[in-house]
């Protein structure tokens, strides 16, 4: 169970991260041009680069604190918030129609929620 939950933990760092990194350094106009990327034409350059930001966050959340072995309750914590975050993002492509972006991120949502159940329940990192 603690490798599943190390491999998902991984899957799910590298989207963030290639997510985060998309937002936060490729210009908005490329990002609105791309499929998937057309919600960024209804929201300021702030805020794309925000979630960018927010998503490399999620990335070292779900890593650096259990292999650290620093506050390693940041792991399932920072699992929840990504499940937020997935669900604001099957609201925004809900919206635009995108229903094969939204069941990506519902698969998103159920890894993250994987997560946070095996690490706030039956695997929890021993300090």
């Amino acid at each position: 169970m603690n490798l599943a939950l190390w491999i998902a933990a991984g899957l799910l760092a590298a989207v963030a991260l290639t997510g985060g990194i998309s937002k936060a350094l490729v210009p908005k106009k490329k990002l609105s041009l791309a499929h998937g990327g057309e919600w960024t034409e209804d929201v300021s350059v702030g805020a794309v680069k925000t979630l960018g930001g927010l998503e490399l966050l999620a990335a070292a959340g779900l890593i650096l604190p259990a292999v650290g072995g620093t506050i390693p309750v940041m792991v399932p914590v920072t699992a929840v918030c990504w499940m937020l975050l997935m669900i604001g993002a099957m609201i925004t492509h809900g919206r635009l129609g995108q229903y094969k972006l939204v069941m990506l991120n519902v698969a998103y949502l159920a890894v993250a929620a994987f997560i946070a159940w095996g690490r706030f329940g039956p695997v929890h990192f021993v300090a």
